[in-house]
């Protein structure tokens, strides 16, 4: 069964009486091109546990059985479980898991896994967020998400050599200082809107995260988000006044402690990098 053509797509939605859900996210792998690029990403052997979040129809979920150990896909739709019982069927070694993905994850007990997969926009920050601050935090994490999402998340760096890039991949935002605090970052591959079923208002990107080792101490890195998220508690106002409203400082001292850590009092949280947060945070005695 080719679960990359649409007419197959099609064919087995309407089988099962289902439709590609909008809440969900759900808009389904039609590129193989794509579908390659996405298991080479992520450097798959035959020891390897992978956890796959959204397997939809189970394009990618058949990839990753070939050339891991081990999948387990978590899905919260009861129509796409009742699919992947069909296109599944034949594998031995994928465990379908219904469920809140975020709500699975935080309670699984995993080891030793990557997680690769082609998840809803809506997940992205905080599934994220959980997999990075995790006791057991992936080996790698290989995802599909939103183009100008890619962008925020890896080091401008990463993806000035692409030809087409969007303004906003030098702003960073909460959830990039996120992945750069914890992990590498780095884009693999844009993707089309038009490599999917049904079309996405949006392009995508294929972008691999690997999280650093040792982890960050709790205690440093608690105290490194009570300063970022202070910054960023406020769009568009300058970081002197969310930081000293945020954090209850004084004002003169805020600007001064700025810079004290060579920034601008008048600079905005986006501008910052995550050296920048880090010397903030290493010097922050609140």
């Amino acid at each position: 069964m080719e679960l990359t053509s649409p007419t197959v797509i099609k064919e087995l939605l309407a089988k099962f009486d289902a439709k590609p859900s909008k809440t969900m996210g759900q808009n389904f792998l039609i590129d193989k091109n794509i579908l390659n690029k996405i298991i080479k990403a992520g450097d798959l052997n035959k020891s390897d546990v992978v956890l796959e979040v959204g397997p939809g129809i189970g394009v990618l979920t058949q990839e990753l059985a070939k050339n891991a150990e081990r999948v387990i896909a978590i899905e919260k739709d009861h129509t796409m479980i009742n699919i992947l019982s069909e296109t599944l069927s034949k594998f031995d070694n994928i465990e379908v898991i219904e469920g809140d993905a975020l709500e699975v994850i935080k309670l699984s007990s995993y080891k030793v896994y990557k997680v690769v997969a082609n998840i809803p926009y809506y997940l992205t920050s905080h599934l994220i967020r959980i997999l990075l601050e995790a006791e057991n935090p992936p080996q790698e994490i290989v995802l599909l998400v939103q183009k100008e999402v890619a962008q925020r998340i890896c080091p401008l760096p990463q993806h000035q050599s692409f030809k087409k890039t969007s303004s906003v991949g030098a702003n960073m935002s909460l959830l990039s200082v996120s992945v750069q605090y914890y992990a590498e970052a780095k884009i693999i591959s844009y993707v089309s809107k038009n490599c999917f079923l049904p079309s996405p208002k949006v392009d995508s990107a294929i972008i691999k995260i690997i999280p650093q080792k040792p982890n960050k101490n709790p205690k440093d890195a608690e105290k490194f988000f009570k300063v970022v998220k202070a910054g960023f508690s406020h769009a568009r106002k300058q970081l002197a006044n969310n930081l000293s409203k945020e954090l209850k400082l004084d004002r003169t001292k805020t600007k001064e402690w700025l810079l004290g850590c060579g920034i601008e009092p008048t600079r905005r949280a986006e501008t910052l990098s995550v050296q920048n947060w880090i010397a903030l945070s290493s010097s922050f005695t609140g």
